[in-house]
């Protein structure tokens, strides 16, 4: 474990996340005194020649302080609209504690839409390789107020972990109310252990993360494990821990043994399947035979139509599918280059019937492997 917490004492690149628990103190307003912590780790962090994305919850917690509201809302209009107000207060309160350590911040609004449109994604990279450049902290949140379900990233684990792909950060940190994850809920078993280290494909870690008990946050430790395998896959290791820890970013970059840390298991992936892999909304699956789930998982050659058994839901040409086996589990997923109807006529057979049954070919492959990433 030492040997590993000391790698990220060189690490540049951060992207830190602070949940609305910590930032809000429970629903009572923004935790400014806390705030101000956190601010002046990360600007001491930053003066010392380093590199910070801050990933802020928050905005909809501090609107439902503002208007006096106990229950998190539950229809959209309303959650905008609590974004809408809250971010005002939180933005402010950023950008006075970095200033007072000569620090200019920067506010980016993210939908999902920005990250999966190509362009978008490539422009929204170079945006905040450009701030950082600058010696800017970029402040991302979700563009609560304008997005709809199907462009929401559903927490800001998740986009954090994506803006992490886009950065190529070396550490992803996560500050929860949690010390950290644990072997079982420690919130009902007092002999619940904290997990040090382990390695993100861990299989361990699915039966050990639970879900979230907060009223304000979307998140919960299910999120956290997505999120670090989600950065794991442009090399970023994650480490989750407790915000409310004395020094605790400090303590990090000084290789302390705080949270947990999930380390990535394999190199990073190049930008596109980085980007493929962050399409969080798809539009239909294939279910695949043996042979194809072997091919996929041990060749890495491109999906054909022979080696699906199955196709469902509605999409067109160039959206995304995920491909599982014929037990449901997720084996890829990919830009397909034939509608549902068209697949499904076409499933099973080889791609030299492909013009026989359709009556034209625009790709041999259903999926081809430079627009599929395995998952």
């Amino acid at each position: 474990m030492k040997m590993s917490r000391e790698k990220f004492t060189s690490a540049h690149r951060w992207v830190v996340k602070i949940g609305s628990a910590l930032l809000t103190a429970d629903g009572k307003g923004l935790a400014r005194e806390a705030l101000s912590g956190w601010v002046e780790q990360m600007a001491s962090w930053v003066l010392a020649g380093n590199e910070l994305i801050l990933v802020s919850s928050g905005a909809v917690a501090e609107g439902m302080s503002r208007m006096g509201w106990t229950t998190r809302p539950t229809t959209l209009h309303e959650l905008q609209a609590a974004a809408a107000i809250g971010q005002m207060g939180l933005v402010r309160a950023y950008e006075t504690c970095f200033q007072k350590h000569d620090l200019h911040t920067a506010q980016v609004l993210l939908t999902h839409d920005d990250l999966t449109n190509r362009r978008r994604y490539l422009n929204a990279r170079s945006t905040l390789r450009t701030l950082l450049s600058l010696g800017v902290v970029p402040v991302v949140n979700e563009n609560d107020t304008v997005a709809n379900q199907e462009l929401r990233f559903g927490d800001n684990d998740t986009l954090a972990a994506l803006v992490a792909n886009l950065v190529e950060a070396d550490l992803l940190v996560l500050l929860t109310d949690q010390q950290g994850l644990y072997d079982c809920d420690p919130r009902t078993n007092p002999d619940a252990r904290l997990i040090n280290e382990s390695r993100v494909d861990d299989p361990m870690l699915d039966q050990v993360a639970g879900g979230s008990s907060s009223l304000l946050g979307q998140g919960g430790m299910v999120t956290k494990v997505r999120a670090a395998r989600l950065a794991a896959r442009s090399g970023t290791a994650t480490i989750i821990a407790p915000g409310g820890g004395e020094d605790v970013l400090t303590r990090i970059a000084a290789g302390e043994p705080v949270g947990t840390l999930l380390l990535p298991v394999q190199e990073a992936e190049a930008a596109r399947k980085r980007w493929l892999a962050g399409h969080l909304q798809v539009r239909g699956r294939l279910v695949v035979d043996e042979g194809a789930v072997r091919v996929l998982r041990e060749s890495g050659r491109s999906l054909l139509a022979v080696g699906v058994k199955q196709v469902i839901g509605e999409f067109s040409r160039g959206e995304m599918v995920v491909c599982v086996d014929e037990q449901g589990r997720e084996i890829a997923r990919g830009l397909v280059n034939y509608n549902s109807a068209e697949s499904a006529r076409i499933k099973g057979f080889s791609s030299g019937r492909i013009q026989e049954i359709l009556g034209y070919v625009d790709e041999e492959e259903l999926i081809h492997r430079d627009n599929l990433v395995l998952v």
